[in-house]
């Protein structure tokens, strides 16, 4: 009999009292016991494990009335005596920021106020004998009630680690989920300041040189900058998906994907599986496959989708991508086209700079997931960054589109698409003369880039013939490259060429004559060839010239 899968279930002991399937990732709590780290941040994707593997930690780790050993009979590292030792010894302080996603500061802080308060209750045993002093007393009612002011707010975790520890006279292992999305909703909620200050004050009064802390393991998505959160915190070793430490304990490794298909008949769609769902790497560790993606994927019996994608409203990234210049959506449509691009990726974020250059976004999409590295990070290196799967590369491809959509109506595309691919040249180019007036502006061209990103302009147009054609760009036919091609998919529609040309201010030659160079470029190099040798007979050739938002369209057809 199969075993349920846990979707949406992050509680470890829910998954194994409740025998659903458990990929073993225990292997975890050796990692962190013998690294030894003080504070461990562990930065990973959205949905890759973050907070059952936390919930997992602590399990293994809390002292609590029930015994909690046979959560881990049989599974890895129940082999390690030296681990075995160790569970169940431990006071924890558990709490997890993920759900604290608020329009404003007001509603934040009181989201922060009920999260405290659920914690102190959880350990009220404090309140009784005489361990706290009556003033401490009162604080500890105060963040029950939820009426701590924010400066007790800010110094709850720290003074909830000292007195745990006098009362069990054991240090205290403190585990963060999802540190960071908090800070996530500030940046777009335009509250970014005061939550900053609020998590620092939070965050160091309780990781900085505590006596009281045996360990700490924090999780998120992104690593915060250390002057924006951990300023002067000097025992904080942040583990991101460019570290090799815990490179295989989030995510789903190939070995593992196999043994779930297997498990529900599902061996013949692993191929499937890889181009959709797999090419993430973290440090060394190459073939990391999404685990949300992969499940919910398995519980619809393989039928793919993407899953991962469509559980996030993707509005910081969208965001970001929009306000960005023509380089930025030049490298969007080179990394489209399978290729990839070399970027400085900076060890943790800044918000405050996401938009004032693109490099910061890049290592955005990176620790979000919506890249990852294409070989072995080292150090002062740029890296080499590409699209992780076809998962990721549909939800590019309707972001292009939405780049569109405030230029030109549905109809109006539509019929710009119909043209083309239907040889009315006169229509498309109107169209698409009107759409170069009100769209380019967004890309904010320099002219010795034109080129470049008026290709990677047309490019986002045509992803809405993905059905239709196959589309090409940059590849060698003929005695050369040709810009872009559109392969038919069927016997007998139209194949189209694209050579685009910019015209300089100064140039005496006008767009028409560029236009019309374009179109000799095409015959004189056979760019044709290649469409020939797959049998498509009907050919039309396009040539663009821009000249800043002034565009001109030559062509001809070529019919045998």
């Amino acid at each position: 009999m199969k075993k349920p899968l846990p979707i949406g279930i992050s509680d470890f002991k829910k998954i194994i009292d409740g025998g659903y399937a458990y990929v073993d990732k225990t292997l975890l709590i050796q990692e962190i016991i013998e690294k030894g780290t003080e504070v461990a941040l562990i930065p990973r994707l959205r949905r890759f494990g973050k907070t059952l593997n936390l919930s997992m930690l602590r399990y293994f780790f809390e002292k609590t009335e029930e015994n909690t050993s046979y959560l881990f009979k049989g599974l890895k590292i129940w082999q390690d005596e030296r681990c075995r030792a160790m569970q169940g010894q431990f006071p924890v302080i558990s709490i997890t920021f993920k759900d604290i996603k608020h329009s404003s500061w007001d509603k934040t802080l009181e989201h922060f106020r009920i999260l405290l308060s659920e914690e102190f209750q959880r350990h009220r045993y404090l309140l009784e004998g005489d361990i706290l002093r009556v003033e401490e007393k009162e604080d500890y009612q105060a963040i029950l009630r939820r009426e701590g002011t924010q400066p007790l707010c800010e110094q709850s975790l720290r003074l909830l680690i000292k007195w745990m520890h006098l009362y069990h006279k054991k240090p205290i292992i403190l585990l963060i989920d999802e540190y960071d999305a908090p800070a996530h909703a500030a940046y777009v909620g335009k509250y970014y300041e005061p939550l900053i200050e609020f998590l620092r004050n939070l965050l160091s009064g309780c990781l900085k040189d505590s006596s009281h802390l045996k360990q700490a393991v924090l999780t998120g998505i992104l690593r915060i900058a250390k002057e924006s959160i951990f300023s002067g915190l000097n025992n904080v070793s942040s583990f991101t998906v460019l570290s090799e430490t815990f490179r295989d304990k989030f995510g789903l490794l190939e070995s593992e994907v196999i043994e779930l298909l297997k498990d529900y008949g599902l061996s013949e769609k692993l191929s499937s599986f890889k181009s959709w769902y797999d090419g993430y790497r973290i440090g060394s560790c190459a073939g990391i496959y999404n685990p949300w993606s992969v499940l919910k994927c398995i519980e619809e019996k393989g039928v793919l989708s993407p899953y991962w994608v469509n559980t996030s409203d993707n509005a910081l990234m969208k965001q970001l991508l929009t306000k960005g210049g023509g380089n930025l959506k030049a490298d969007i449509e080179e990394l489209l086209r399978g290729g990839t691009i070399d970027k400085k990726i900076e060890e943790g974020i800044i918000f405050s700079e996401l938009e004032k250059g693109t490099n910061t976004i890049w290592s955005l999409l990176l620790y979000t997931g919506y890249l990852t590295i294409d070989a072995t990070p080292s150090y002062g290196i740029p890296c080499r960054l590409r699209i992780p799967n076809l998962e990721i590369n549909e939800l590019y491809k309707s972001m292009i589109l939405d780049w569109f959509d405030k230029s030109i109506d549905e109809h109006q595309y539509h019929l710009l698409l119909e043209s083309l691919i239907h040889g009315d040249v006169k229509t498309f180019s109107r169209i698409f003369e009107d759409f170069m007036i009100s769209s380019v502006s967004v890309f904010d061209v320099p002219f010795e880039e034109s080129e470049k990103i008026y290709h990677a302009f047309v490019l986002g147009i045509l992803v809405g013939l993905k059905g239709k054609y196959d589309v090409k760009s940059n590849r060698e036919s003929g005695l050369g490259r040709y810009d872009v091609m559109l392969f038919p998919k069927s016997a007998g529609d139209l194949g189209i060429i694209m050579e685009f040309k910019k015209v300089e201010r100064s140039d005496k030659m006008g767009t028409e004559a560029a236009a019309d160079a374009a179109i000799l470029q095409i015959e004189e190099k056979g760019y044709a060839k290649e469409l020939i040798d797959r049998g498509t007979r009907r050919i039309l050739y396009l040539g663009f010239a821009f000249k800043g938002k002034k565009v001109s369209i030559s062509h001809k057809f070529r019919d045998e």
